[in-house]
Order: C-alpha cells, then sequence, then structure tokens
C-alpha cells in the first residue's frame, strides 16, 4: 500500500507483503526456507523463536542501543507473523484489535477483559 499523503509505504503495506511472503513459503522445502524450517519443527519452535526474539529485545533495550533495538523489534514482529500464519491469522486480525482499543484507556480495556 502507498501512503497517498507521502506516496510511501505505509506500516500496514509491508506487513501484508511480509505475510503473504511466510504464508507462500510455510509450505516449501524445509531446507530451503527458515520459514518452512519453522512450520516443519512445529508450534513449539515457533514459540521458543518469539521468546527468544523478545529476550533480545529487551537486552537491546537495556542498551539503548537504537539500530539493535530497531532490528531486534523487527525480528519479533517476524516471528509474531510467523505465529499469527500459523493459526490462520495474519496482520489485519491485530490491526482490527488495536484500531477496537484505540481511543479506550489500557486500564479499562484490560479491566474489560477481566484480566
Amino acid at each position: 500500500m502507498i501512503d497517498p499523503e507521502t506516496g510511501g509505504d505505509t506500516a500496514n503495506g509491508v506487513l501484508a507483503r511480509v505475510a503473504a511472503a511466510i504464508e507462500a513459503r510455510k509450505g516449501a522445502d524445509p531446507k530451503a526456507s527458515y520459514v518452512a524450517a519453522l512450520f516443519a519443527k512445529g508450534g513449539d519452535a515457533i514459540l521458543k523463536k518469539i521468546g527468544e526474539e523478545a529476550t533480545e529485545t529487551v537486552m537491546a533495550a537495556k542498551d539503548g542501543d537504537k539500530l539493535r533495538i530497531t532490528a531486534e523489534v523487527a525480528d519479533l514482529w517476524f516471528h509474531c507473523l510467523v505465529l499469527l500464519a500459523s493459526r490462520g491469522l495474519g496482520p489485519d486480525d491485530v490491526l482490527a484489535e488495536l484500531a477496537r482499543r484505540e481511543g479506550v484507556s489500557g486500564i479499562a480495556e484490560k479491566a474489560a477483559r477481566g484480566r
């Protein structure tokens, strides 16, 4: 997607393209595709990667290295997109949930979930 105001790529467009690439590769040869290899290893391997990337993101943030923070968050987002694809979901599902929460106090939203 192109942002009509700036002429640049929107975040949603990038996420949609990455999600489409994941979808296209998940059934590929695991020896030729990292995504296919993750899917072949199963859900626990995907969850483990998310945990690893989340930890690396926290460590980068603690160090304050902006380039490393950006790289680690990109890794984390990528692996979250893999998780979504493994459950038949995609970035639009997450964006819809964020839109639903927009303008709602985080405290009120969490209380409404009963957690």
